[in-house]
């Protein structure tokens, strides 16, 4: 059995290096408790869809070494640059001003701010890796980027607001597990012509495309799993659920619907009262996603959250916003 996690850290800082700062100082109770969090969790696959990018990974390893202490190892780590504080050189904000966060290709005070991360206890076929982050919004089918954007921005305005990636690990068989793994916008913060909802939905409907074969590149082979933070609920919040509601209902993906042992969701937080609120992942919404394709043997899931009753309750609380999501998948 393996255990494959996504987890939102909010392990984002407001300058380059300082996130490095706080991981080394031993002093930062948030980090003491995504630490605290993540090795209580124990996966071996761990998707981290808010975490600062540097070139040589040296925030990542000091995080991996923190964990190592608790119990928890990864000796295999990956990051690639993000799309997020990425320069256009173009106003795409419409401030006036040009190398502000929202004039990069990703919302972003500097760049590789809130990238995406993985350790694994499970080797990384980095040769197998692809990357479509560099992927045009405009080019794919039956976008809806419409009038939200200049129409001198749809040339180099690409889809993945922090990436897109399919990274495989090799399970002890040797046999490739494809991870596809993304983090899209917000589907809030814009205007009337819902820019970023329209992304956030877009960003999503990448992978029916990718997986339906109608982009230039090949769909993964099976197994895979899809998984990452959507930003995105199926039934409630203010996105456009179409993409994620057609993903979890495709025959090529199962959805193991995790669920935490909360009672509710949080005060003053929207949820849909005909769902089982322990579904929920950040506040009163789903947004988290681990979603094997559909031959993976699923036996178990779960959203690392308890009752508030629980000891680890306030650590989590004091971790992120989000909570980890994770599906145990049996080995052949």
């Amino acid at each position: 059995m393996i255990r494959v996690a996504t987890y939102n850290p909010d392990l984002s800082r407001k300058g380059p290096g300082l996130l490095l700062r706080d991981i080394l100082s031993d002093k930062d109770t948030q980090i003491a408790a995504v630490a605290t969090v993540l090795a209580k969790l124990n996966a071996d696959v761990l998707v981290l869809t808010d975490f600062d990018f540097d070139y040589d990974l040296v925030a990542l390893s000091a995080l991996a070494d923190l964990l190592e202490k608790a119990g928890a190892p990864y000796p295999h780590r990956f990051a690639k640059r993000p799309n997020s504080g990425m320069p256009t050189g173009l106003d795409l904000d419409g401030d006036g001003r040009l190398g502000g966060a929202g004039d990069a290709q990703g919302f972003g005070n500097y760049s590789g701010q809130g990238g995406l991360a993985v350790l694994s206890r499970l080797p990384i076929d980095t040769g197998g890796f692809r990357d479509f982050s560099d992927f045009l919004w405009q080019d794919l089918p039956g976008n809806l980027i419409g009038d939200s954007i200049d129409a001198d921005v749809k040339p180099i305005q690409r889809l993945s607001s922090t990436a897109h990636w399919d990274l495989p690990i090799i399970l002890p068989d040797t046999t490739p597990l494809h991870l596809l793994i993304w983090h899209a916008t917000p589907p809030v913060f814009d205007g009337p012509e819902d820019r970023n909802g329209r992304r956030n939905h877009d960003e999503a409907a990448f992978w029916l495309a990718l997986l339906d074969g109608t982009l230039p590149m090949p769909a993964p082979p099976a197994p895979f799993i899809l998984l990452g933070d959507a930003n995105l609920d199926p039934v409630d919040g203010d996105g456009r659920n179409g993409a994620i509601t057609a993903i979890l209902s495709d025959p090529r993906l199962q959805d193991p619907a995790p669920k935490g042992t909360h009672t509710r969701a949080e005060p003053g937080q929207k949820g849909d009262p005909a769902l089982d609120t322990a579904l929920y992942d950040f506040g009163g919404l789903r947004v988290d996603f681990v979603l094997p394709s559909a031959k993976l043997r699923v036996i178990g899931a779960g959203v690392f959250w308890p009752d508030p009753s629980d000891p680890n309750a306030e650590t989590l609380a004091r971790a992120s916003r989000h909570r980890p999501v994770w599906v145990d998948i049996a080995l052949p």
